[in-house]
């Protein structure tokens, strides 16, 4: 479904999830940026909460599903619902069709943040600026479940100013896996600790990925080495410009 548009801009309806709305606002204050910066008017409906992934992978569906139709109904008005989460998405779109709650169509507009930038406002070049040494961690929902391909990597190439230099073995799970990495933690630890051993051969000042989730998990491990590599979501890398440009913070 489109976007709907007035007076040339795109209104769209942005879902935070709850782990950026608790944890990293400063990640949907770059959406909102990024967004506006390329003609949008950016809706963020309170009523919207969890999608329920976290019961869901856990047992508990009834949980999952009364989220899955309290979220359906904080976006049912709007035409294009983006995230910054490739994991929430994926939710969204491929499990809260099969809970059996009534739906508004939430799964057929819902956008992850790269293929909202590419396939509906048709950008690469969003005209970022980030002079930074940059590998890129692909997700597993983005990847496998959302399909997004190169799309990130197409927009983290546009950048000026970037020096993105590849991570072996990009496409192996961080082992975070929600809660995952709770009930399996040693699998989860050596799953991370080889993560990390790629990210830090690459020399690179910042890991970027398309979901806060993984980055928390994998900016955990780098942050108890005291490695100095920092972890930022895609949106900070892209809402960054020269006017204003992202400034490392202690």
């Amino acid at each position: 479904m489109s976007p709907a548009a007035t007076g040339g801009r795109t209104r769209v309806a942005l879902f935070g999830t709850c782990l950026a709305d608790t944890l990293y606002p400063g990640t949907l204050v770059s959406v909102v940026r990024l967004l506006e910066r390329l003609g949008c008017d950016v809706d963020f409906p309170m009523g919207q909460t969890c999608c329920g992934q976290m019961h869901y992978n856990t047992g508990y569906r009834p949980p999952a599903a009364r989220l899955a139709a309290a979220l359906d109904t904080a976006f049912g008005e709007h035409t294009a619902v983006v995230t910054p989460s490739g994991s929430c998405a994926a939710m969204v779109r491929d499990v809260h069709p099969g809970l059996g709650v009534p739906q508004s169509g939430l799964p057929g507009k819902i956008y992850e943040l790269s293929e909202f930038l590419v396939d509906v406002l048709h950008v690469t070049d969003v005209g970022a600026y980030f002079p930074h040494r940059v590998t890129y961690h692909p997700t597993c929902h983005s990847l496998r479940m959302l399909g997004v391909g190169e799309r990130p990597l197409r927009l983290l190439r546009a950048v000026r100013g970037i020096e993105l230099v590849e991570l072996e073995e990009a496409t192996a799970c961080c082992g975070f896996g929600g809660t995952f990495a709770v009930k399996n933690h040693e699998t989860s630890g050596a799953m991370l600790g080889d993560k990390m051993r790629h990210v830090l051969a690459t020399g690179a000042e910042v890991l970027t990925a398309g979901d806060r989730s993984c980055l928390m998990h994998i900016g955990g491990g780098l942050s108890r080495l005291r490695t100095g590599v920092r972890t930022l979501h895609l949106a900070d890398i892209l809402a960054s410009t020269e006017e204003e440009p992202w400034r490392a913070t202690r």
